[in-house]
């Protein structure tokens, strides 16, 4: 059985809708979950989507299933409602590749410098930075920063290569972390599929850090550019029914098969490599979305004097969206 299969429980999705109703909750899943914990959510989307869900919600409760850096956010943009995460394993480790300390350690090495960090990162490390981005509008917070000024990209270090790549400024540093999924969708394993399957499109969603590389791949021209498409979320749904083609190959984490699929029923897709997965994502199951509503837990909360910090760098990311600049071998489409 793999990962995808959903693992379905009528009752358990009832009794999860049930208490749900009942606390005045909404839950939140992100694309790459098991598939029956996006079916059992009020909303699935990416982190960005899933940050502006979480703003803008009228609920009383929040249960995120996701990973931890993101129930942070959540907690942040909405300090006053009850933000929950299944599982307290959900962490990532692209995260984990900096600390608070470890980046003011690097701002005092280049004094002055504009902090720049990708939304994968904890809530203290948000708080020591000037702005977050996501993979789909880096280029666009790079673009508002004057040119002449000094900026420090963290933690992936292959959006941060394709960033500069793309704007082509030599004044950004770029911190040397990546995600654990990123050895999944190395170039190589992309060209063999694309060989095999020469007709198919070419759908790259560089969400959570897991096929940044594939975006830095496709900008140095290690894989052609040609029927590739780096797309949004909802770009990426879309696609297939605006497309001609009915096959496609999927760069990303391969949680959003399940979407693409059950949206698209008469298409067919094809991972780029089937062992991308994220294990930190798939640690929450239907029992612990229970588990969380009936007990209440794992709530996550965030110091006030951190929040506070942070919330500047986000809400800047949230303000920012993106462009169709940011996806310049695509059609146009903002990239979240």
């Amino acid at each position: 059985m793999t990962i995808l299969e959903a693992h379905h429980d009528p009752a358990l999705h009832a009794a999860i809708r049930a208490l749900a109703a009942e606390r005045k909750a909404v839950i939140l899943a992100h694309n790459y979950e098991r598939p029956e914990v996006q079916d059992v959510a009020d909303y699935v989307g990416d982190s960005l989507g899933l940050s502006r869900e979480a703003a803008a919600t009228d609920a009383d409760v929040i249960v995120f299933c996701g990973v931890h850096f993101m129930a942070e956010t959540a907690a942040i943009l909405s300090p006053h409602k009850t933000v929950l995460l299944p599982d307290m394993a959900a962490g990532c480790s692209l995260a984990a590749t900096i600390d608070a300390d470890q980046l003011r350690a690097w701002k005092a090495e280049h004094p002055g410098a504009v902090v720049v960090s990708y939304v994968n990162t904890t809530a203290e490390v948000k708080a020591e930075s000037d702005y977050c981005c996501t993979s789909g509008n880096a280029v666009d917070v790079i673009n508002a920063i004057p040119v002449e000024q000094d900026i420090l990209f963290l933690p992936d270090m292959f959006l941060g290569a394709h960033v500069r790549r793309i704007t082509g400024r030599e004044n950004i540093h770029v911190w040397m972390g990546e995600c654990h999924v990123h050895a999944g969708i190395d170039p190589e394993h992309i060209n063999r599929t694309r060989s095999q399957h020469p007709g198919a499109e070419f759908l790259i969603h560089p969400e959570c850090g897991c096929a940044t590389s594939v975006v830095e791949a496709v900008s140095a021209g290690a894989i052609a550019k040609e029927g590739a498409q780096i797309l949004s979320t909802e770009g990426m749904i879309r696609r297939p029914a605006q497309s001609d083609s009915d096959t496609f190959i999927i760069a990303t984490e391969i949680g959003i098969l399940h979407r693409l699929r059950r949206e698209n029923p008469t298409k067919h897709f094809i991972a780029a490599n089937d062992r991308a997965q994220c294990a930190y994502m798939k640690v929450t199951t239907l029992p612990k979305v229970l588990g969380a509503l009936q007990r209440m837990e794992h709530r996550i909360t965030v110091p006030d004097d951190i929040a506070a910090r942070a919330r500047t760098a986000i809400e800047r990311m949230v303000a920012i969206g993106g462009t169709p600049a940011t996806s310049p071998f695509g059609p146009d489409d903002p990239g979240e």
